[in-house]
């Protein structure tokens, strides 16, 4: 049940985009984000507008190229993206922010217990459309043919 306690925590007012990281969000995922790889060019992009670009994203569900324009290039975003989803540094971002809300709100860091509802889980697919359209239908033969090999057994037998 939410408090005038929980309101408070979790107003997001002073931040420009209610998906930004506060200043303590951002010390807790800081350590997280891999340093630049050596040679090459240095990093010009700011890593945090990268992140708060990239929870946009991801809180408004709008397309890539309606990104704001006081956020870095949409490319760069969506390249930082895929690369820290490769090396898994969004799964740690992502928990480490998990656990941080969760004891915020006076909770064991991970939890104990898991409602699933059955009814909205939809079943497997146990192939494509394909594999289920061939095993479910017979060959096409013309009538012709299957008369004549009818004629035929009846004959020879």
């Amino acid at each position: 049940m939410w408090k005038p306690e929980h309101r408070k925590a979790a107003r997001r007012k002073d931040l420009r985009y209610d998906s930004d990281l506060t200043n303590e969000e951002w010390a807790l995922v800081a350590p997280l984000i891999p340093p630049a790889k050596r040679g090459g060019r240095r990093r010009d992009a700011n890593v945090r507008e990268i992140l708060n670009a990239i929870f946009y994203v991801l809180w408004t569900g709008c397309q890539w190229k309606a990104l704001p324009k006081d956020f870095p290039p949409k490319s760069t975003v969506h390249w930082y993206l895929m690369l820290w989803n490769w090396d898994g540094t969004l799964e740690q971002v992502h928990h480490a922010l998990y656990v941080a809300v969760r004891e915020q709100e006076g909770r064991e860091a991970s939890p104990t217990a898991a409602i699933i509802d059955s009814q909205s889980a939809k079943g497997a697919a146990k192939g494509g459309l394909c594999s289920i359209r061939k095993g479910s239908m017979r060959p096409r033969r013309s009538r012709g043919a299957n008369a004549t090999s009818l004629s035929i057994r009846s004959v020879s037998c």
